[in-house]
């Protein structure tokens, strides 16, 4: 029993847990941690599809060699333009590799020593992350617009560049509203832990 101000109050003991319950609540939950593990062949997935991507792009580098001396300009800038494509795809695999890989499984210690690692890494939370991807999808889609936009003396129905407009802008309001709602996100948690140290003191 304790006395503070003038008010008098008991400390209610916490109830017991029961052994063989405790001892089932930890294994089940060391189960579901350890099944974060479960994503690691995603990832390797991902690897995979990153290789095939370098191979495409040494493929159309050779495919643009071939024809270096007889392409035009505008064939030469489509070409360019395609590997600045799959390069930024390969930017946003390996972006969700590494940064998919801390945030849900685990840290990867063997870059913490490392002079070439990232400044990103360890630092690109989940809403970090939607960020990067809806930004890389916009380039993405920026990137197909200005192909077309180069050949369109070339095309003769342009139902499929308004289809790739409408799509672009979609990827920008989304980028904007998964932006606004982090930032409101953000807000109320300040708000909140506010509000907290208020009701502390």
């Amino acid at each position: 029993m304790g006395q503070r101000f003038g008010i008098v109050w008991t400390m209610t003991p916490a109830p017991k847990r029961h052994p063989v319950g405790e001892k089932v609540e930890n294994g089940l939950e060391t189960v579901l941690f350890a099944g974060r593990w479960l994503l690691a062949p995603l990832y390797l997935g991902l690897l995979a599809g990153l290789v095939v991507v370098v191979i495409i792009f040494f493929r159309e580098v050779a495919h643009m060699l071939s024809g270096a001396t007889t392409s035009s300009a505008e064939v030469v800038s489509v070409q360019v333009l395609d590997l600045i494509d799959l390069a930024l795809l390969g930017n946003l695999i390996v972006m969700v590799i590494l940064a998919g890989f801390e945030n849900f499984v685990s840290k990867i210690h063997a870059a913490d020593s490392s002079p070439d690692k990232p400044r990103w890494m360890g630092k690109v939370d989940f809403s970090g992350l939607k960020l990067k991807l809806i930004g890389s999808l916009v380039a993405i889609s920026a990137i197909q617009l200005l192909k077309d936009f180069l050949r369109l003396d070339q095309i003769h129905d342009f139902t499929p560049i308004g289809w790739q407009i409408g799509i672009h802008l979609t990827f920008v309001v989304s980028g904007v509203l998964f932006a606004v709602t982090d930032w409101i996100g953000a807000k109320s948690h300040l708000i909140d832990h506010e509000v907290d140290e208020g009701d502390d003191s």
